[in-house]
Formats: C-alpha cells, structure tokens, sequence
C-alpha cells in the first residue's frame, strides 16, 4: 500500500477548511503513523481481550 504524503494531505486539509503547510502535514502524518503503530501493538499485545 502506498504511503499517504504530505502534499496530498494539505490537499484534502484544505478541502475541508483547514489550511496547513507541507511541514505542518509531514508533522501530522509523522504522528498519525506513530500512533497507529502503537494502537496495532497494544491490540496485537498477549493478554489483549479486545480480539
């Protein structure tokens, strides 16, 4: 799967009123993944009875 860039987030940003800066939506990308790969990990953790 392809990763999501930044310009393309500043695109869909704007479609919805938000104007950020190409830094700005490298910043928010950077954050979404690593939040991401924390919520996999705790969902993925043995013991996890949420599956």
């Amino acid at each position: 799967m392809e990763k999501l860039k930044p310009e393309r987030v500043v695109e869909m940003l704007k479609a919805k009123g938000v104007n950020v800066t190409v830094e700005q939506a490298a910043s928010i990308l950077k954050f979404l993944r690593k939040m991401a790969g924390i919520v996999v990990s705790q969902y993925l953790k043995p013991g996890n009875n949420k599956g």
